[in-house]
């Protein structure tokens, strides 16, 4: 019986670890790309893409980078491995998930926030009274 209990508390505090580890890596905080480089955690950094900077995707390496400048006004390369994603374009702002090295910021994920197609034109709103 003793045995049992043992290999049941195992469990558990394998379980309680995993999950703790798990929300930590899930917590990710929203900052500037300054903190971002002073950090070594994965962080979300929003701003607006630089269009008229360089934007490609080199099919080598599968890697998609472009310029962003944060709400701070700091301007910095970001790489993402993957693809260009959807609607990059059409982006109003962008969120990008990773984390800052070797002079540029590597992201893992891109959020992109692009204009509503329910949000009415305010030309176009009669007021009523």
């Amino acid at each position: 019986m003793n045995m049992k209990i043992i290999i049941a508390g195992i469990i558990i505090v394998a379980a309680l670890v995993f999950g703790a580890i798990s929300f930590v890596d899930t917590n990710v905080e929203y900052t500037d790309f300054q903190s971002a480089a002073s950090t070594h955690k994965k962080v979300q950094v929003k701003g607006a893409w630089l269009r008229d900077r360089d934007a490609s995707f080199d099919g080598t390496k599968s890697q998609f980078s472009f310029y962003m400048k944060d709400d701070n006004g700091k301007e910095v390369r970001v790489v993402l491995d993957g693809a260009k994603p959807n609607n990059f374009e059409l982006a109003e702002a962008i969120v990008v998930k990773g984390r800052y090295q070797d002079g540029y910021f590597h992201a893992s994920d891109i959020l992109t926030k692009c204009p509503s197609k329910y949000e009415a034109d305010p030309a176009s709103v009669k007021k009523t009274l």
